[in-house]
């Protein structure tokens, strides 16, 4: 099935390289840890303890004073400093490394970044799919005040499919081609509910109607390979929704579809949240995706949070180097193209052997205006405006001169340049 899928791409993801970390060595990639990468690390509820002691009072960084305090009742989903690695032949892949976010109820939260950033890891640590496998979790992760990192795996498998559900990314590989896509939603049902199986049949072609299979009273006794590409993806939203979850993680649930489709299937979900009342997850590399759904974005990039914040911040104001690449390499209806599009140089790192410093400092072409910080510290999560927050050494004027240089020189408002025209 799916869960096993994603959870095996991720296994065999780290480039080769020589060497790699051990299983206990502490990290300073975390969100606000600036020790250095080999250091012992202050004990964390709910993370490794590598046998030091107890920690004091200044050795205990934000992310340690976080884990002390109880979740925010406000939000549906807290996740604090999440770490993800698995161990391999050729060293520790830290495919995350020491996220937070919260996300509130009827709310949307987009994670973007390159392949390899770690969103589909992160989305399956939520789920709990990474129990039994080889990989090592630290952090915490709050499912409606419920901790999940520590929680039993029964308990946990009990909250997916009821109380959190996901829409996997290929719904031909995560759909059982042996069962009908009634039998597989009716299962789900089944599951966590107490109904006959001709009750959950009828329920699994309501469902069907709902995402707007047509005569679903039919299709239900269809396969998999019997239906198209669109049709599928809204049987797999269909099947996440039949248990009415709180929270929806929709990773990458456009991939491989047509424009139109992929419009359906985004205002589909949109329609849904609104009905259902859930949070949701939209994991996607098409930043035009999450302009039109998400309220809050989370940029990843080598497993590590480099920017958050509104819609807005980081389309209108983004603050770190790696989000004004993004942009730069998109096309825009809202802004006129002044120049060519402008790609981000290089290539993500090796998840084994992560750069020093910042991340993405090989790659970023102002990491000399920091004086060598960006070689050697790794830059804290801090404050550039009201609930906007990036992971960078330049000064927040320094990142307003930039942007507004790179808006001036690359992208035009696109109503001044029709004016001028």
């Amino acid at each position: 099935m799916a869960a096993g899928d994603g959870t095996g791409e991720y296994g065999t993801t780290g480039e080769p390289a020589a060497g790699g970390d051990g299983a206990q060595t502490g990290d300073a990639a975390r969100t606000g840890d600036t020790t250095q990468a080999g250091d012992s690390e202050s004990g964390r509820r709910g993370g490794w303890r590598p046998g030091r002691g107890r920690a004091t009072r200044a050795d205990r960084t934000q992310a340690d004073l976080e884990s002390m305090s109880p979740p925010d009742p406000r939000y549906m989903l807290e996740v604090r400093d999440l770490r993800v690695h698995f161990p391999t032949d050729d060293g520790l892949v830290k495919a995350v490394d020491g996220i937070s976010f919260r996300l509130e109820r009827g709310r949307t939260l987009g994670i973007v970044g390159e392949s390899g950033s770690g969103k589909s890891v992160t989305s399956l640590a939520i789920m709990g799919m990474h129990h039994g496998g080889s990989a090592k979790l630290g952090g915490q992760i709050y499912l409606d005040g419920e901790e999940l990192v520590g929680a039993d795996p029964a308990r946990v498998r009990r909250l997916r499919g009821s109380k959190m559900a996901m829409i996997f990314q290929d719904p031909l590989s995560a759909l059982h081609p042996y069962y009908t896509v009634g039998h597989q939603i009716a299962e789900a049902y089944l599951v966590h509910n107490k109904v006959s199986k001709k009750a959950a049949k009828a329920h699994a072609v309501e469902m069907l109607d709902r995402v707007g299979i047509p005569n679903p009273q039919a299709r239900v006794d269809d396969y998999p390979h019997q239906f198209s590409g669109g049709m599928r993806q809204r049987t797999m939203i269909a099947m996440a929704l039949s248990c009415d979850p709180e929270l929806l993680i929709a990773d990458e649930p456009t991939t491989a579809l047509d424009v139109t489709v992929q419009a359906q299937i985004l205002d589909l979900i949109s329609s849904l949240q609104q009905e259902f009342g859930s949070a949701v997850i939209m994991i996607t590399h098409d930043l035009g995706v999450v302009a039109e759904l998400a309220d809050d974005i989370l940029v990843m990039y080598a497993g590590r949070t480099t920017e958050y914040g509104t819609s807005e911040d980081i389309f209108d104001r983004p603050a770190h180097p790696y989000a004004w690449g993004l942009l730069s390499s998109m096309p825009r209806l809202d802004r006129a193209r002044i120049k060519r599009l402008v790609p981000i140089p290089g290539t993500p790192p090796s998840l084994i052997n992560v750069p020093s410093g910042c991340p993405f400092h090989p790659r970023c072409a102002y990491a000399a205006r920091t004086n060598g910080k960006s070689e050697s510290e790794v830059p804290p999560l801090r404050s550039v405006g009201l609930g906007h927050e990036a992971a960078c050494h330049l000064s927040a004027d320094e990142q307003r001169e930039i942007w507004a240089e790179l808006v001036k020189t690359r992208l035009s408002p696109a109503v001044r340049s029709r004016e001028d025209a």
